[in-house]
């Protein structure tokens, strides 16, 4: 029966309730009969929703297949903002279950067919009359497309207690739209070829019911509650809603872009060096009469009083390197000076504005910094407006000093500290 369609019936099934849901985005919803989890596994894609929820007769199919709707490693390695849990409940559509009321959207999927009369009166009742969704997604065999299935006898399933017409189905659900307050619109899944479609319909005709608006009087308050399902399964995805996830994200996203900044920078400052080199070796040669007419040298890179300037050479854009002197405690407890650590300081407002990852995580610059506060993986300048990152960068060997001795580099590259210089960066945000 399958092989007649592409792509195959359930899929086709599965696809109009995953479309409903890109288009109506509920936060909660109920799969009635979810059977294998099918369509559950494809649900939990889809953020927006925040409780998705399986029930069936079968809670040894259940217990088999729950685990194919656990987190996978990215799912931690990329939590999405919002929550999702998932829930799974054995228990029967025709019984009340208070956990299962006002949901945003509720299906049932070839589920119908298996009731029998008695028991589809109660499905009404239940779902339309106790649950109070604002969206039922009904779909059923249509017996009209029956005679195109080769070899058919009878319904197409021996559990089958019934197989609507078009006309059948239209009947019972004007009847609960009547009833309880909702208004319904056909579709349907499968077509029939071209010539035959107006003819017999779709295989699978589907009635995707709205509750009318102000509808709310059959939630009453105080009514008791009733716990009719077993709960089997229940799993909260990993969210950024917790702020122990945030943090850990927020701080992996910080160093990550910090050491992208860092790089790019010193590359640049790497430039300038090989630029300044080339230009002083070139006043050099000049001097010396190598070269038979003077060369004009910018005055933004020229060599002599301008190069001696420690503050030109020690803050280059928002590139700063700060030399923090290390204190070990003696036996003692005095203090004594150790090893220097080259720190390259990136302000916190330089990886709001350049990162949108890191904006969207903290929302403000003033969060960014009391998120990344008394973090152990990350450290901060005294002030808090900066993130200080180990600087890898070998030192420049004597015989590379030299030849920027003549230029004043080597003086420059002495200069002090520059954390007292540091700006408000967040003024500037």
């Amino acid at each position: 029966m399958e092989s007649m369609f592409n792509p195959p019936l359930h899929r086709q099934r599965h696809q109009f309730v995953v479309d409903f849901v890109k288009r109506n985005k509920p936060q909660k919803v109920v799969d009635l009969g979810c059977g294998e989890c099918t369509l559950l596994k494809k649900l939990k894609f889809h953020r927006e929703i925040e409780l998705l929820v399986g029930v069936d007769t079968n809670g040894a199919k259940l217990q088999k297949k729950k685990n194919g709707l656990a987190p996978v490693s990215a799912d931690y390695l990329q939590p999405a903002f919002n929550q999702l849990r998932i829930e799974l409940y054995q228990g029967s559509v025709t019984q009340k279950d208070s956990r299962l009321r006002g949901f945003d959207l509720v299906t049932s999927i070839e589920l119908i067919e298996h009731l029998t009369v008695a028991d589809l009166e109660c499905f009404s009742e239940v779902v339309f009359g106790y649950m109070i969704p604002l969206a039922v997604i009904v779909s059923t065999p249509n017996s009209e497309f029956n005679p195109l299935f080769p070899g058919l006898e009878g319904f197409r399933h021996t559990d089958h207690k019934f197989e609507w017409t078009r006309a059948e189905f239209r009947s019972w659900a004007s009847k609960v739209c009547l009833e309880f307050g909702y208004e319904v619109e056909f579709a349907g899944v499968g077509q029939a070829p071209s010539d035959q479609q107006e003819q017999v319909g779709f295989c699978s005709q589907i009635g995707v019911f709205h509750r009318l608006r102000g509808r709310n009087d059959m939630f009453c308050d105080g009514a008791e509650d009733v716990f009719s399902y077993t709960l089997l399964y229940i799993i909260n995805y990993p969210s950024l809603q917790d702020n122990n996830i945030l943090q850990r994200v927020l701080v992996s996203e910080v160093l990550h872009c910090a050491e992208k900044l860092k790089s790019r920078w010193i590359e640049e400052e790497a430039n300038e060096r090989d630029d300044i080199a080339s230009l002083c070796q070139t006043e050099k040669e000049r001097e010396g009469g190598l070269l038979k007419k003077p060369v004009e040298i910018p005055q933004t890179a020229a060599c002599g009083a301008e190069m001696k300037n420690p503050a030109e050479q020690c803050v280059r854009g928002v590139l700063k390197r700060e030399d923090e002197e290390a204190l070990r405690t003696n036996d003692e407890g005095q203090q004594e000076s150790g090893t220097l650590n080259r720190c390259v300081p990136v302000p916190l407002a330089a990886l709001w504005s350049s990162c949108s990852k890191v904006r969207a995580l903290s929302g403000s610059l003033t969060n960014l910094r009391h998120l990344l506060i008394d973090k152990p993986e990350v450290k901060l300048s005294q002030d808090g407006s900066a993130l200080l990152l180990n600087d890898q960068e070998h030192d420049l060997d004597e015989e590379d000093l030299n030849g920027f001795e003549d230029c004043g580099y080597s003086e420059a590259r002495q200069c002090p500290s520059s954390a007292e210089q540091e700006e408000d960066w967040e003024a500037d945000v």
